[in-house]
């Protein structure tokens, strides 16, 4: 099946809770996120299991998504689009473009924090094609510049600037162009894509508006890209702009609608369920989180914590990932939740981090971060192998050996025709730290628990916080304070949800039984007690340099059981520890894994195997096969499988 989609990562870039803004000449105040996250270019990672990920995001992905899109044509195009070379447009679909600018933001968030005089020169070259393929009047869409006659996919009618934008992905390829363009400004201070992206915009404003073209794009992310370039520049026009994107969905009066597949069917204000290509939806959530926040929408916001409502008690897989169905890569009704044919894109688990992070921004709740977690450590990096060059384009709960799930493959693909997971991932993986820490006044929260060195400013004076921790795999984490001088402010920890004995918001998933452990705060050796609000662990006081605090958080082997709405979990369990999901793997079990059966008195034991997987925790015990025979049972976290050869594998167990 031919596939419509791209994906959009977007690291999110706060500057101050209100930003001024020029606009006709008169400067107008616009709020923000009440709550800014602590940039990644603050943080130095000194963990085990991220800064490995990052690295070979940085080795190997990067460079390799480079050298994919040189050989399949995707840097030809445009060329070609520029008069640089000759002959037609290569590749099979109208978004190749924006596997380009994916790569290139994920590079220019890479340079800044490991400088590379290669990788810089090569993306300048790279930016010299993109602006010789720029038309005069900043259009910008390779395939339609070298022939508009023709069409890359047989699902894309050709013809004119702007025809036929349901499908054509001419916007969807400019909001990337928009991303990449903010990120690698900020990197590196050149305006060399910036000024394309701008020149672009600018045609963009005086052709789409209330008064003018009022077709919004089939595929969702122009509207975070304008967001970007508000940023950059404080041009409100952008805002606007975005606002007038989503506000014509389900509007009838300004274009044919498209139906509920793009998110077309009712005005965005008045939806309550997600609905329709999965990718598509959760980027349109992120930008109404985006709408909300800045121009203080209450309708918006009310629409999106509706959405989110249903998402998390009805459409949520167990492994964070969101999107049922492989026809038309969509989400299915309340409470379809297959396994072995489960869809979960890769793009769609990175969309469904970066809406909640805006989730976590706007409402200060650590729910929202508990569902991060969930994706981040899960669904989404379970979209790359180890190695950085292999890749699942959709990610099952269970797979039988047969069935060729990811695109034609049992296991993971080098490229795919369309590849929007693997430059997704490419862009995705440097932000990873822009998710630890988050500040709002005199509070800094503490969202994730990933060892590093951070320095952060609070009330003016500059703190360095170094918290240590084998997170995920132990349960110890400790921060240390440095201070100049002694500072009052409210730390805030979160309480993960799997530590409360409550795996997701709402009750779509919960525990077979509650543990009595519970979580630990001490300070400077000593145990307290604190307050704790929307799932934070609060501890306020004057810090002094030299403060230490400890989280201690259990994390025995837990029972997960379904709603009992969801039918393909009908008697099954799930495995999880700490904030991993499990999965028995054929080559583990005797050769197969759909025929285990978990009991409810089975004891499980815990052991960290640092040659296996890259180093893991695996969880052992005594189980059952269908005909009653005591077998041995080895379960591995879901994120590392398929990576032994194609074979049987389950997240859900057996219960009877």
């Amino acid at each position: 099946m031919v596939k419509k989609i791209l994906c959009i990562g977007t690291t999110i870039w706060m500057f101050i809770l209100m930003i001024s803004c020029e606009t006709s000449g008169t400067k107008k105040q616009i709020r923000d996120y009440p709550i800014t996250p602590v940039p990644f270019t603050k943080i130095e990672l000194k963990d085990n299991f991220w800064s490995k990920r990052i690295k070979t995001n940085r080795d190997v992905t990067i460079p390799y998504g480079f050298k994919k899109c040189e050989e399949e044509g995707r840097i030809r195009n445009f060329e070609r689009a520029g008069g640089l070379l000759g002959g037609g447009y290569e590749g099979l679909m109208p978004f190749d473009d924006s596997d380009i600018y994916k790569i290139i933001e994920g590079a220019s968030y890479s340079l800044q924090t490991h400088p590379d005089e290669k990788l810089d020169k090569y993306i300048d070259d790279i930016i010299g094609k993109i602006s010789a393929a720029q038309e005069e009047d900043g259009y910008l869409t390779t395939w339609k510049t070298i022939n508009p006659d023709t069409t890359p996919a047989w699902w894309v009618k050709p013809g004119p600037h702007w025809f036929n934008l349901e499908s054509s992905h001419e916007l969807y390829n400019m909001g990337h162009l928009y991303e990449a363009a903010y990120a690698h400004f900020r990197a590196t201070g050149k305006r060399n894509l910036l000024n394309i992206a701008l020149k672009n915009a600018e045609l963009i404003a005086n052709t789409f508006g209330p008064d003018k073209l009022r077709t919004p794009p089939g595929h969702q992310i122009i509207e975070s890209g304008l967001i970007k370039l508000f940023r950059a520049t404080g041009d409100e026009k952008y805002l606007k702009l975005a606002k007038f994107f989503l506000d014509a969905r389900g509007d009838s009066t300004g274009h044919k609608l498209n139906g509920s597949y793009n998110q077309d069917h009712m005005p965005v204000i008045k939806q309550d369920e997600a609905v329709g290509h999965a990718v598509r939806a959760v980027y349109m959530y992120a930008g109404m989180a985006d709408i909300a926040a800045l121009l203080q929408d209450k309708e918006y916001l009310n629409a999106i914590d509706r959405i989110w409502g249903n998402v998390v008690t009805k459409k949520l897989y167990l492994t964070g990932g969101v999107g049922a169905r492989h026809e038309g890569e969509s989400f299915g009704d309340n409470y379809e939740l297959p396994n072995l044919t489960a869809y979960n894109e890769t793009c769609a688990a990175i969309a469904n981090v970066y809406w909640n992070h805006r989730m976590f921004l706007l409402h200060g709740h650590s729910k929202y971060i508990d569902v991060l977690e969930r994706t981040l450590y899960n669904g989404l990096i379970s979209g790359v192998s180890l190695s950085g060059d292999t890749f699942f384009y959709p990610n099952c709960l269970a797979s039988d050996g047969k069935y060729k799930f990811n695109q034609g493959a049992l296991t993971r693909k080098s490229w795919f025709d369309c590849s929007c997971c693997p430059t997704n991932i490419m862009r995705f993986m440097p932000s990873v730290p822009d998710y630890i820490y988050a500040q709002r006044n005199d509070s800094l929260y503490v969202n994730l628990f990933i060892a590093n060195n951070a320095r952060i400013n609070i009330n003016e004076n500059d703190i360095q916080i170094t918290q240590k921790t084998d997170y995920p795999w132990d349960d110890r984490v400790e921060f240390n304070f440095g201070l100049n001088k002694e500072t009052t402010f409210v730390l805030k920890i979160r309480i993960p949800g799997w530590a409360q004995n409550k795996p997701v918001p709402g009750d779509l998933y919960s525990y077979l039984s509650n543990t009595s452990g519970q979580y630990k705060i001490r300070l400077n050796g000593e145990e307290i007690t604190g307050v704790t609000h929307k799932g934070y662990a609060e501890i306020s006081r004057t810090w002094q340099d030299g403060d230490v605090v400890e989280l201690f958080l259990p994390m025995p082997v837990r029972r997960v059981l379904s709603n009992e709405l969801v039918a393909d979990n009908k008697d099954k369990v799930a495995l999880e520890r700490g904030p991993v999901v499990y999965c028995a793997e054929w080559i583990d079990n005797g050769g197969r894994a759909l025929d285990l059966i978990v009991p409810d008195d089975a004891i499980f034991s815990t052991e960290f195997k640092n040659d296996l997987l890259g180093g893991v925790t695996v969880i052992k015990g005594k189980v059952i096969r269908e005909k009653g025979r005591i077998t041995d049972l080895t379960a591995i976290p879901y994120y590392a499988w398929s990576h032994r050869g194609p074979g049987e594998m389950a997240v859900w167990l057996g219960r009877k």
